[in-house]
């Protein structure tokens, strides 16, 4: 049997980055995932991905020192200045503007594909063992770790496993880590769009009655201009919208937007998946810790949720170097209580903010209608305010850990 010091379940952009972050030491760390761990980085001309992220300040920050970031800038990366956010029921709307707070862009928009390849590309020259295509792998938990038996019979140990494998995380099931769920009663409608006019550099969304539509920029291809959107609706407005012919969604999208990007020229494949908010009453038990999507999930009005999912990483990261450096077992309960700590009241006060920002803007109520366009108009007005805002969307407000800090 191989032993290691960590094991990590599931190597998206999370348990890449954790994986990553741990490296940087002498522990010795495996990395499995039930896709292939094999870089193939993307071509200029491949299609978009409908599924991109909002990557703040901060979380550039943790890609820089991972030495992944130059990587994502050389294929596919549209940093955004402004953001824009309407009533579509109103007359409310505020603009935020990087400048405001010395900075050259508030955010950036990166696909997801992008993001796992570069992260994959350095993993592939460490010293993390990969354990790729494992789809058929058996845990095993002894109170203190655990084992896992891998497709070709292969057995490996470590006395910490990290759950990073998403919201329906199979390891942290079986450690008996119990999670609240809560349904949005909303899917998201996801695509990548051709525009008529450019976007400017500008993050946009709208909030409608039948839910928040963002237009979020995306590179520029042969004078062509393109915007990654995501759309959410009720489950019967998500059936109608798919079974639309590509103009009459088009058509409908640019209506929604009040043509504020001009005509919709094409649409690409639109793909859905459901919004429900999860979040697991404890973030570690019997030497298996949870971070991402297996800690969490929130609505993606903000663009949050990678964000908080790679924070987790950088401070269980921070946590465990610490403990390495100490002599501390890395699976000890005083060690895993400081990341949990350090964690889960952050992803709790996000997810009320989220629960407030869909009260506030999914309500039709006439008063409630005019709370919100009246404090988007005064907080227009209010550029201390709005800097605190543009802030708190980079992700540099708080107790950083140390990889994300500039």
């Amino acid at each position: 049997m191989e032993k290691f010091d960590v094991i990590i379940v599931g190597g998206g952009m999370v348990g890449a980055s954790l994986a990553l972050a741990l490296n940087q030491s002498d522990l010795q760390i495996a990395l499995i995932d039930n896709q292939p761990l094999n870089a193939k980085p993307l071509t200029s001309n491949a299609p978009w991905n409908p599924r991109v992220s909002a990557l703040t300040e901060a979380t550039v920050n943790l890609f820089d020192h991972l030495d992944v970031w130059a990587g994502m800038v050389s294929q596919r990366v549209c940093p955004y200045e402004h953001m824009t956010v309407w009533d579509g029921e109103g007359t409310g709307e505020i603009e935020f503007d990087a400048k405001s707070v010395q900075r050259s862009a508030i955010g950036h928009i990166v696909e997801n594909d992008v993001i796992r390849q570069a992260l994959l590309e350095k993993l592939t020259n460490s010293s993390v063992t990969l354990f790729g295509d494992e789809a058929e792998t058996e845990y095993f938990l002894d109170g203190v770790g655990g084992s896992v038996l891998l497709s070709d019979q292969q057995e490996i140990s470590a006395p910490l496993l990290v759950a990073a494998d998403g919201a329906e995380s199979t390891l942290r099931k079986l450690a008996g880590i119990p999670s609240d769920q809560k349904d949005y009663l909303h899917h998201a409608i996801v695509t990548t769009v051709e525009t008529e006019h450019p976007h400017g550099s500008n993050a946009r969304q709208v909030f409608l009655d039948s839910g928040p539509l963002a237009f979020l920029p995306l590179p520029d291809k042969d004078d062509k201009h393109y915007c990654s959107i995501v759309w959410s609706l009720v489950p019967e407005q998500a059936d109608r919208i798919l079974t639309l012919s590509d103009q009459d969604f088009c058509k409908e999208l640019e209506s929604a937007f009040e043509s504020r990007a001009g005509s919709i020229i094409h649409a690409d494949a639109r793909a859905r998946f459901p919004l429900r908010q999860r979040h697991a009453r404890q973030y570690h038990r019997q030497g298996v810790v949870v971070v991402g999507d297996a800690a969490h999930t929130i609505h993606p009005l903000a663009g949050q949720g990678v964000n908080l999912g790679l924070m987790d990483a950088a401070v269980l990261a921070e946590e465990l170097l610490r403990a390495h450096q100490r002599g501390d077992k890395l699976s000890a309960s005083h060690v895993l209580d400081r990341y949990q700590r350090r964690r889960k009241g952050h992803n709790m006060a996000m997810m009320a903010a989220m629960k407030g920002f869909q009260n506030l803007f999914g309500s039709n109520d006439l008063s409630v209608r005019w709370l919100r366009n009246t404090g988007l108009k005064i907080t227009q007005q209010l550029p201390p305010v709005k800097q605190l805002f543009v802030q708190l969307a980079m992700g540099t407000v708080g107790d950083l850990p140390e990889l994300m800090r500039s």
